[in-house]
């Protein structure tokens, strides 16, 4: 007997908590300190992988294009992450930087969302996180055409394997296309679920230099 899609899909729970309590009474003025503070609670939590996120961007006819990448770094209201400039996002990020970064860790029914625009942050930058990133992983990054058709497995893995014997020959070899991105947030929102629905929400927005706090309705 085969299961009807609606039916399968309204028999999985959501947001079932318990959840942690949040103290609204408390809130930094800034967007950058309170995403710490819950990610910290995420981290102590034991929330696999509190660092991955999801990156949308703009494609040229304007269609939304999203990903899972992972946070490298969050300095005071601006969040990174890295990515090679020949990738199709590194392309779209070209044409039109304006982005979106959205967090979710279900097990504290907290969600993250931050709208702002990517900025390149330089050859330096993006060389001193390509050499923090593992041999493994700067050989496939080396390898180039990210996001283009692949022909064979055995195209693909002839050529990691001359990237990690030209990275034995030179440790420090990287790849000029790989950039480090700041994020520099113009919104950002943190969201509260509540297993009855009635969630609370506090938006950020950045005025005139300035970061305006809103309670949203759920």
């Amino acid at each position: 007997m085969s299961i009807v899609p609606s039916e399968l899909l309204r028999s999985l729970q959501s947001l079932s908590g318990p959840f942690p309590s949040w103290d609204m009474e408390y809130l930094p003025d800034r967007p950058g300190r309170l995403f710490l503070d819950w990610l910290r609670v995420a981290i102590d939590s034991d929330v696999k992988e509190p660092h991955a996120m999801t990156i949308s961007t703009v494609d040229q006819d304007g269609h939304p294009d999203a990903r899972v990448l992972i946070l490298k770094n969050v300095v005071d209201d601006s969040f990174y992450f890295a990515s090679s400039a020949e990738s199709r996002k590194g392309q779209q990020l070209k044409d039109n930087p304006h982005v979106a970064l959205t967090f979710y860790w279900p097990a504290l029914g907290r969600q993250i969302r931050i709208k702002g625009t990517a900025e390149d942050m330089g050859d330096e930058a993006g060389a001193d996180d390509f050499r923090k990133r593992s041999a493994g992983a700067r050989a496939v990054a080396m390898t180039g055409h990210q996001s283009q058709e692949l022909g064979s497995e055995e195209v693909l893995d002839s050529s990691i394997e001359a990237q990690m014997e030209r990275i034995q020959r030179d440790p420090d070899v990287v790849s000029p296309q790989w950039r480090l991105y700041a994020v520099n947030a113009e919104e950002v929102e943190f969201w509260q679920g509540d297993p009855e629905r009635k969630h609370t929400r506090i938006r950020y927005q950045l005025r005139d230099g300035q970061w305006k706090q809103h309670r949203l309705w759920p």
